[in-house]
């Protein structure tokens, strides 16, 4: 069995460099466009060129987040960013958009595909589909468990997250921050709704809930052994937003961890580690779905760091904290009862003397600046001494020179890295007129490479007795460093391609309506061309009217529908029944663009509902047999499972209501009605409540 690759984030280039000399084997980073964490600062073209050679310098591998959909406007802007990441010899892009998945794999067929989390992959009917338009690796939807991913039979390589923040909706399949909070999760500008607090109900009564949709931190370190004895190809961190002390030292630790079992060794975690890991960043641990741990922290969205202390006396000027951890200058701590979060500028013992540091144990005095007022807990959550342990330890490439020196021969100096041999000559040698050089000297000489990427593994000599010009060597050595650096670097990737989008005539206009009820429908069915439902008994009874049946959103496994009508939520669902039913694609496969309308209509679908995130309907322009949500209430989130069953509800600090649905899957529902189109030129749908 392979040894899965450790993949890191990397928000900017300080970081990208220090997960590399940290352990990884690979980064991921995402550029100024397309990007699904749009608020890292992410790399300019100049800085990406400089991070894939940095990466392929040190032989390990690049892969770009070009994971957000794209709109119509924006398809050859994404083209030429994706060429651009081509000719620069990126190792692979990350992608969620369908569309220009398929597209791109047309245009540069040699650039490789890996499909994004975004994509919501979590069934093999969907890796069929991405293997047949050329993704070489899935990474996985974050809700499928270990052993739902162990019986997966597939050639894609699989990759899955095993640290760091999680999504409680699935991924691709979350409007909340779109709809809601008017910036989208699917283009790289999540607000973070599941991070806010609510007011939630059950069955009309409030509950003593904070934060009911906040999730945990993903930590899997203690059931590593487990993850490393299946298929899965590669190990990812998530956290391209975060500092990179954090990148450093989980990617140092999970190194450590994965060499340990490689080599036979028991693993072992530490409690230091673990302590470590807590200050760097926590919202409370957990397995996550992979391995069927509870998600959620209903308590904080905060980070919450470790335990400092608690508060045994406070005024206006200051607060007086009895330490159970060694408090520094400049750490961070949190008053969690209060929520409110420093940085300590000035620290004091108990007789108001300034100290850099104050031991567990003792009474530690810091100002008031947040003005609290009450006694409580204390939290240190960032942790000035462990951020300067943490540093950038350079690694080395081994090479071994060769040298052949020899009266009336040229000289000659060779330079391997194990992959690449380059070899140079240079001056005719001569016999020495009173000494020849000794061995000793070229070693001192070859060894002198400090300032470069490399050690000096081995020297191999063939010395006669020859006076050899040291300068003349030392020019040699530097001539063939720098051609190994370019050697392992270089590129001449070229992308020649044109792309021309036509025209097309929408003739297709229907008036279409999602049901929840047989009362809806019978309302409704005398003007609507085509009535969708979840309910597949009230499908089967009126199926001769054109009702179509709503698959679920998630499918983990396939009935044998045969000749059915079929709005499918998932690229599985689509790769499973398109070619013996009637198929409808729904507005949750995302798609924003005519290359994705044309991608999912070459499958003999019926309609193909467009996102409700289209910013305009330019797409109409070059495309037909669409389908657009008027108006109604859309699911806002599609979540795994909830702690909560029964009538539920959010209401939101502005007194927006939010519908839970529970059952078999459960969704959020928009608060009220939404109006997204009015007067349009194609098939429109209302969905009722």
């Amino acid at each position: 069995m392979r040894k899965p690759e450790l993949l890191s984030p990397a928000g900017d280039m300080e970081t990208l460099i220090i997960a590399i000399n940290s352990g990884a084997d690979a980064v991921y980073v995402g550029g100024e466009s397309f990007s699904a964490r749009a608020f890292a600062k992410n790399f300019d073209r100049d800085e990406m060129l400089e991070a894939v050679k940095y990466c392929h310098l040190y032989g390990k591998k690049i892969y770009v987040a070009v994971n957000t959909i794209i709109f119509e406007n924006e398809i050859e802007k994404c083209l030429d960013y994706l060429k651009f990441l081509y000719e620069i010899n990126v190792d692979a892009v990350i992608m969620q958009d369908i569309g220009m998945i398929r597209l791109v794999h047309k245009l540069i067929p040699d650039l490789e595909i890996h499909s994004s989390t975004q994509l919501n992959c979590h069934n093999e009917e969907c890796l069929k589909l991405l293997k047949k338009i050329g993704v070489k690796r899935a990474v996985l939807a974050r809700e499928m468990s270990l052993d739902e991913i162990k019986k997966i039979k597939t050639d894609i390589d699989l990759e899955v997250f095993i640290h760091g923040a999680l999504c409680v909706s699935y991924s691709g399949r979350c409007l909340f921050s779109s709809l809601n909070g008017g910036r989208s999760g699917n283009r790289g500008k999540c607000v973070g709704s599941c991070r806010l607090p609510y007011e939630i109900f059950k069955d009309g009564k409030k509950l003593d809930i904070k934060y009911p949709l906040s999730t945990k931190e993903l930590f899997t370190a203690f059931d590593l052994e487990e993850i490393l004895k299946t298929n899965i190809a590669s190990l990812k961190i998530e956290g391209r937003m975060k500092s990179k002390e954090y990148v450093a030292y989980v990617t140092k630790f999970y190194r450590r961890l994965i060499d340990d079992y490689y080599n036979g060794k028991k693993i072992k975690i530490t409690d230091e580690e673990v302590f470590n890991l807590k200050k760097l960043y926590n919202r409370k641990f957990t397995n996550g779905y992979l391995l069927n741990d509870d998600i959620y922290n209903t308590s904080s969205s905060n980070h919450l760091g470790t335990s400092l202390g608690e508060i045994i006396d406070v005024n206006k000027n200051k607060i007086f904290i009895k330490l159970c951890d060694n408090l520094h200058m400049e750490d961070g701590i949190r008053f969690l009862h209060e929520n409110k979060g420093m940085i300590v500028n000035k620290l004091y013992d108990k007789k108001g003397l300034l100290k850099k540091e104050i031991k567990k144990g003792n009474v530690a005095v810091v100002d008031n600046k947040l003005g609290i007022r009450y006694k409580g807990k204390v939290n240190k959550t960032a942790d000035k001494k462990l951020l300067n342990s943490i540093k950038n330890n350079q690694i080395k490439i081994p090479i071994t020179f060769s040298i052949y020196a020899h009266a009336s021969k040229p000289l000659t100096l060779t330079i391997s890295d194990g992959k690449n041999t380059i070899e140079k000559k240079s001056v005719v040698l001569s016999s020495p007129i009173n000494k020849g050089t000794f061995l000793e000297e070229i070693i001192q000489k070859l060894n002198k490479i400090n300032n470069t990427p490399f050690t000096v593994k081995n020297i191999n000599a063939d010395l006669g007795n020859v006076f050899i010009p040291l300068s003349r060597l030392n020019e040699l050595k530097h001539a063939l460093i720098n051609e190994l650096i370019d050697r392992r670097t270089f590129t001449d990737k070229k992308a020649n391609f044109k792309y021309e989008k036509k025209i097309s005539k929408n003739t297709l206009k229907m008036s279409n309506y999602l049901v929840r009820n047989e009362k809806q429908l019978l309302n409704i069915k005398d003007k609507a061309d085509i009535i969708y439902t979840e309910d597949y008994n009230l499908y089967k009874k009126y199926k001769n009217i054109n009702v179509y049946y709503r698959l679920p959103n998630i499918m983990k496994s396939f009935p044998n529908f045969e000749n059915e009508n079929l709005l499918v939520n998932d690229l599985g669902s689509l790769e499973r029944y398109y070619k013996n039913n009637n198929i409808i694609t729904d507005y949750t496969l995302n798609i924003a663009n005519s290359e994705s309308v044309k991608f999912i209509q070459n499958f003999g679908v019926k309609l193909v509902t467009l996102s409700p995130e289209i910013p305009d309907y330019d797409i109409l322009k070059y495309t037909s047999g669409t389908e657009v949500i008027k108006k109604g209430y859309l699911e806002l989130m599609i979540l795994n499972d909830f702690y909560l069953k029964g009538d539920l509800y959010l209401k939101d600090k502005f007194g927006k209501k939010f519908k839970i649905i529970t059952g078999d899957e459960v969704k959020i529902l928009s608060s009220n009605e939404i109006n997204i189109v009015q007067n349009i030129d194609t098939s429109t749908r209302i969905q009722l409540s």
